[in-house]
C-alpha cells in the first residue's frame, strides 16, 4: 500500500526544483524555491487547497487524471512519472496505452514560442495542452477535447477550406484514429472515442472505406471573430519517442496575415465560432 508521505514529499521536491521560466512564468522576487503552489494548481487544473492537502499527505488517493496532470506540469521524466503514480497507489502507465506524458522539452517549446500557436495532442487526437497563442487564435479548448469527435460534431473553429482539403482533413483524422487503435488496441480511451464517433454517419462511412491518408503541410484560413479571416501555415510534428502530435500555426513574416495574427495574440482568448456545415 502506498504511503501518502512518499507522494507528498515527491510532489513538494519536484515543485520546488522546477524554475518558473520553464513554464513561462516570470521569476520575479520569490520567497520559495521553484514554482508556487498556486501556479502548479493553475496549470494542473486543480484547486490550491487540494494541492496543499496532497503536499501535506492529508488528501485521499488522487485519480489517474490528477497524477498525470501533475506529472505533466512538473515536467517529470518517464521514470519520475512512473514513481509518482506508484507513490499515489496507482499502477504506472502501461506501454500499451496511448502516451499522454508531455516531455519537459515540449513544454519549454510551448513556453518559449509565444509567436507560434502550438497545441499538443495524443496519437488519437485528444488535446493535452496548448499555449496562449493557440487559445487566442482558436478560443478556449479544454484538455481532453478530442479533435476527431469535434470535427464530425461540427464544433471545431471555422475554417475556409480549399476544394478537396476538407475531405482530405477528415480522412486523415479517421486514418490517424485507426492507426492509434491498431497500435494501442487495449487502451480504453481510444475505444471510447471510437464508440462516441459511431453516432456520426459521415464518420462511419469513412471508417468503413478504410482509406489511409497522411497529413501534409498546408495553409489554413481561420475566421476569427475580431479580425476576420487569417491564413496561417499549419505544421504537424511528432516528438520522437512520445507518439505525440505537435500542431503549430505560423504566419509568413511581413504579410497582412502576420499583422492580424499579432493582433489576435494581443487580444487574447475570445470565443471562436464553430464550423457549420
Amino acid at each position: 500500500m502506498a504511503d501518502r508521505g512518499d507522494f507528498a514529499s515527491l510532489l513538494r521536491a519536484w515543485r520546488e526544483r522546477l524554475q518558473p521560466a520553464a513554464v513561462g512564468f516570470p521569476a520575479g522576487n520569490r520567497r520559495t524555491r521553484g514554482l508556487r503552489r498556486e501556479e502548479v494548481a493553475l496549470l494542473a487544473g486543480v484547486s490550491v487547497d487540494y494541492l496543499v492537502r496532497l503536499e501535506q499527505g492529508r488528501a485521499d488517493r488522487p485519480s489517474v487524471q490528477v497524477v498525470s496532470s501533475l506529472a505533466r506540469v512538473l515536467q517529470l521524466s518517464d521514470l519520475e512519472r512512473d514513481q509518482l503514480h506508484l507513490a499515489a497507489g496507482l499502477p504506472a502507465p502501461l506501454p500499451t496505452a496511448v502516451p499522454t506524458h508531455v516531455p519537459a522539452s515540449v513544454q519549454r517549446l510551448l513556453a518559449r514560442l509565444p509567436d507560434v500557436a502550438v497545441g499538443v495532442w495524443t496519437a488519437h487526437w485528444t488535446l493535452l495542452t496548448a499555449n496562449a497563442a493557440w487559445r487566442s487564435l482558436l478560443g478556449p479548448m479544454d484538455p481532453g477535447l478530442n479533435l476527431v469527435v469535434a470535427q464530425f460534431a461540427g464544433s471545431t473553429p471555422q475554417v475556409v477550406w480549399e476544394e478537396g482539403d476538407h475531405e482530405r482533413h477528415e480522412r486523415a483524422l479517421v486514418s490517424d484514429l485507426r492507426t492509434a487503435l491498431i497500435r494501442y488496441p487495449d487502451d480504453p480511451a481510444v475505444r471510447a472515442v471510437l464508440a462516441e464517433l459511431q453516432q456520426f454517419d459521415r464518420f462511419r462511412q469513412l471508417w468503413d472505406e478504410g482509406t489511409v491518408v497522411e497529413h501534409r503541410f498546408q495553409a489554413k484560413t481561420f475566421v476569427h471573430p475580431s479580425v476576420g479571416q487569417v491564413t496561417l501555415d499549419c505544421d504537424v510534428l511528432t516528438a520522437i519517442g512520445t507518439d505525440l502530435r505537435i500542431v503549430a500555426y505560423t504566419a509568413e513574416p511581413g504579410t497582412e496575415d502576420a499583422s492580424r495574427f499579432d493582433l489576435i495574440r494581443t487580444l487574447g482568448t475570445v470565443e471562436v465560432s464553430a464550423a457549420s456545415d
